[in-house]
């Protein structure tokens, strides 16, 4: 699924015209990435929370070379599900 297809989803569902329904979306994941990009926790009830994560340095191996590396700190954003959109995912039958 793109963010093309979420936003056709909006506009079926909701009935707004689909430059609206993009509007929304874009407004939504905007919203998301501004807060991950502070360092908050984005938290959607049923749905499941985004956290950002800091990693420290580690040591590493270039798969080319052999050689050791020092790989440096940064942030990553982890995706935690809730119970609920586990439980729906499980349950589901495959297509």
């Amino acid at each position: 699924m793109t963010k093309a297809d979420i936003v056709t989803q909006v506009y079926e569902k909701v009935g707004l015209a689909r430059k609206e329904s993009a509007e929304i979306v874009e407004v939504i994941l905007d919203t998301v990435k501004e807060s991950l990009g502070k360092g908050e926790t984005v938290k959607i009830a049923g749905f499941g929370n985004f956290v950002v994560r800091r990693k420290g340095t580690r040591k590493g191996r270039n798969p080319k070379t052999g050689e050791d590396i020092e790989i440096t700190p940064r942030k990553v954003v982890t995706f935690k599900p809730s119970m609920v959109f586990k439980s729906f995912v499980n349950t589901n039958p495959e297509k």
